[in-house]
């Protein structure tokens, strides 16, 4: 049965970007490729979702207008939709579509288009928040980095009750700690 997964990285005080919405400390902290479990993860993601502001982001730090081959060689032809209520450019020839408003209809398409693979909830932690909100969201998989940054954008923005999560699996990897936690749909 595929998974709906928020994937991200956060700092040890549940931070997912600064507060200039820069992810600049990441790489700073980044595993070297052996230690990063980035591509087994997106082997198995059949489609994505992100905020605008990630999106915004991704374009403007690497340049994607310019070099939209870099889209292509990271995620390939896999679909993506990006949540925004702004005009943003489209990146050439990247399988993007900009959408707005409720997460349902939008994850019964991204579920159509990944043809029985995993949906990846790349950020941020509203849209996230959204997905868990209304019970579509399976897998929360944190990659916690070896650094604290004291304000920015929080991992999910709401709470969610220790009721509809459950530790499944939690692995070393270099410096990262990996935390998967199951998320129940409604609580427990």
């Amino acid at each position: 049965m595929p998974k709906t997964q928020y994937y991200t990285a956060t700092t040890i005080d549940g931070f997912i970007a600064d507060e200039h919405n820069s992810l600049d400390w990441l790489f700073e902290a980044a595993a070297d490729d052996e230690s990063n479990p980035f591509a087994a993860f997106f082997a198995g993601v059949g489609a994505f979702a992100m905020g605008a502001t990630t999106y915004q982001w991704v374009l403007d730090h690497e340049g994607l207008l310019d070099h939209p081959e870099k889209w292509k060689a990271w995620y390939g032809d896999v679909p993506a939709w990006v949540f925004t209520h702004r005009d943003l450019p489209v990146i050439p020839g990247a399988a993007v579509q900009f959408v707005q408003g409720d997460v349902g209809p939008v994850h019964a398409a991204m579920t159509t288009a990944a043809a029985g693979k995993n949906l990846w909830i790349v950020g941020g932690g509203a849209l996230a928040a959204d997905f868990a909100d209304a019970g579509l969201l399976d897998e929360l998989i944190l990659g916690v980095a070896p650094v604290t940054l004291g304000a920015g954008a929080p991992l999910l923005p709401r709470r969610l009750p220790s009721s509809r999560l459950s530790l499944s699996t939690l692995e070393r990897r270099g410096e990262f700690a990996y935390l998967t936690y199951t998320v129940a749909p409604t609580a427990a």
